[in-house]
């Protein structure tokens, strides 16, 4: 199967990495890609929101399955024009992707579809979360706890321009819960939690994210399943009673609250930095899974996940998220892979031969071991091998987990 993967972030490296795996693949091809991309496929200088350029590409290379890795494109409507002529997408039509395109739009998705979500309020008034109602690379969401806080955060959402939702700030930890989906069913991945803020203690400006881990501990097959069925199938009844039918990664984030999950968001792609602790421990053909999905034919299809754990940290630009970094020199990643570690270019180009910054996310840095507690050290050890101009860290990803601070979705 001839596969083209869309997007040059590190989610995308993880993707390509465990799509080059597959029994079924013969060319693996990226669109733009990345220096870690190219690795393990050919890239091609087009950007992600290129629908034109990337349905000509397709056909030039006779693809048979487009798989579109980030948001924008999706929300803009690549898959749609893909799809339209004949090229197999992995990947929601925009009018399907507004649900994650749209606060409002997923919020009267999950009302119509009976799914537990934060209380929309009519006047923001502390304590409550603000959030852009478009888009914004994971950076959209304030939580206010106090008036300066939320002076702070209109004052960012205004800079973004367009609509601004409020809710209630609900409390609890965070679980992300992928689920690939054909429309119809929905066939879920080993569950994960990622880390939103920019310091130590989740402190800072919320980001893309800064790490994450999975599995989550206490969140077994029969949680999961529960999940599902509570909250990703009936937003896929929603999407296809209204024409939209959800064709590719439904990512609920969600909260375990005291009274039961709710969900924060969904989002209509995989999540990053979250793929790049779920991909290693994806047990199967991925890329058959997708390409079933693809065409709605899911049902018969399994994968299953690996023992042990996967823990990710990122490295990042000083400035991040405010700003990113482009042209430092980057060294070590060799050492960092030579330890152990997986190494996921998320904000990287080549100045000749030399790899350089080139984002805000620069790298991430996935640990793989039989517990949380090791593959966080793996993670860790690795990404003191790496070093360039600013880069940042936080230091307690996956902390709690791995010193037995869990939860779990029922009381006990």
């Amino acid at each position: 199967m001839r596969v083209l993967l869309v997007g040059s972030g590190g989610r995308e490296h993880a993707l390509a990495w465990k799509l080059a795996q597959a029994p079924s693949l013969t060319d693996l091809h990226a669109a733009p890609g990345s220096p870690g991309i190219a690795r393990l496929g050919e890239c091609h200088p087009i950007r992600a929101e290129d629908a034109e350029g990337l349905l000509a590409l397709a056909h030039e290379l006779d693809i048979d399955l487009v798989v579109v890795g980030p948001e924008a494109p999706l929300v803009a409507g690549v898959a749609d024009v893909l799809r339209h002529a004949g090229t197999a997408v992995f990947g929601p039509s925009a009018a399907a992707a507004a649900i994650e395109g749209s606060k409002s739009f997923a919020k009267e998705v999950m009302t119509a579809a009976g799914v537990p979500s934060a209380v929309q309020l009519p006047i923001a008034r502390p304590p409550c979360v603000v959030k852009a109602d478009g888009i914004a690379a994971g950076k959209g969401v304030h939580v206010c706890r106090t008036q300066s806080e939320l002076d702070a955060a209109l004052v960012a959402m205004n800079a973004l321009g367009g609509r601004v939702v409020v809710e209630e700030l609900l409390e609890g930890p965070e679980v992300s819960l992928l689920a690939i989906c054909d429309g119809r069913e929905a066939l879920p991945l080993v569950s994960a939690q990622d880390f939103k803020r920019a310091f130590d203690g989740d402190e800072g400006p919320n980001t893309g994210g800064m790490g994450a881990y999975a599995p989550v501990p206490g969140l077994g097959e029969p949680e999961i399943e529960e999940l599902l069925a509570t909250l990703h199938r009936p937003v896929l009844a929603e999407l296809a009673r209204r024409g939209a039918p959800f064709i590719g990664l439904l990512y609920a984030g969600l909260m375990l609250t005291a009274d039961g999950p709710r969900v924060l968001e969904f989002n209509c792609r995989f999540g990053d930095p979250e793929t790049q602790s779920v991909a290693p421990l994806i047990e199967g053909d991925l890329l058959q899974a997708l390409a079933a999905a693809s065409v709605g034919e899911l049902g018969g299809v399994a994968l299953g996940t690996t023992p042990g754990a996967a823990v990710t940290v990122i490295l990042a630009a000083a400035g991040y998220p405010a700003e990113g970094d482009r042209g430092s020199p980057i060294a070590g990643v060799g050492d960092a892979e030579s330890a152990g570690a997986l190494v996921f270019h998320a904000g990287t180009a080549l100045h000749g031969d030399r790899l350089v910054t080139n984002g805000g996310r620069i790298l991430g840095v996935t640990g793989l071991g039989e517990t949380i507690s090791a593959a966080r050290a793996v993670a860790y050890t690795a990404a003191d091998c790496i070093e360039f101009d600013g880069a940042r860290r936080r230091e307690d990803i996956a902390l709690a987990a791995a010193e037995g601070r869990t939860f779990a979705l029922h009381d006990e």
